[in-house]
């Protein structure tokens, strides 16, 4: 059984998704991801976007640990389900409402999103039936909503190549953990935006 592993509501046992059409990222791997996580100081405060959240694992890890606010984005209504009971767990502990869940496809759920919406953290942990340029859609649809030194973790299999990063974003580390392979990648300046940069007048002292 799957459970929240520090912070707040640490030790706590979380609700499984029935059935295998999830594939929930074991305490081993959650443990070391939040390890460095910690180390990038990106999780205290933040807002946190989980996409395919399966449980709702990583996105309640986040808010036990002192996020801000917690999007849960899942589409199945079994596993939109547990991710509900899996808010409110941890909801309850903190003693206030953290963690929102959205039962809504992926790329619905992006493209709703409103001007001025920013995330600091986001976790992707997509199926396998996904494919590669599918992921790559999702993560275009995501880069205009990253805000300035957000961290990105793409969770696949160790077998699978890495994702097609859109412009705006790149990957600056990766680590693998058995049959798992997280990609990190962060928000960088567009051509046409270090193109603007360096034609705008410098300010007058």
């Amino acid at each position: 059984m799957s459970r929240i592993i520090a912070g707040a509501a640490g030790g706590t046992p979380l609700v499984s998704v029935p059935g295998s059409l999830t594939r929930p990222t074991t305490d081993r791997v959650k443990e070391a991801l939040f390890s460095r996580l910690d180390a990038f100081e990106v999780v205290a405060d933040a807002r946190v976007l989980d996409l395919y959240a399966g449980s709702g694992s990583l996105g309640v890890e986040s808010a036990s640990r002192g996020a801000n606010t917690v999007d849960l984005v899942e589409f199945d209504a079994k596993a939109s389900a547990v991710c509900q009971r899996n808010a409110d767990l941890v909801n309850g502990v903190v003693g206030r409402k953290v963690v929102t869940v959205h039962r809504s496809r992926v790329e619905s759920f992006l493209e709703r999103a409103g001007a001025g919406t920013l995330w600091d953290l986001v976790f992707l942990d997509p199926p396998y039936p996904l494919d590669e340029p599918g992921l790559a859609t999702v993560l275009a649809l995501l880069q205009p909503f990253l805000a300035e030194g957000a961290v990105v973790v793409v969770e696949r299999s160790a077998r699978t190549p890495e994702p097609t990063w859109p412009e705006g974003m790149e990957r600056f580390a990766e680590r693998k953990y058995g049959e798992t392979r997280l990609w990190f990648a962060e928000p960088v300046p567009t051509d046409s935006e270090a193109e603007t940069e360096s034609t705008e007048p410098a300010g007058q002292s």
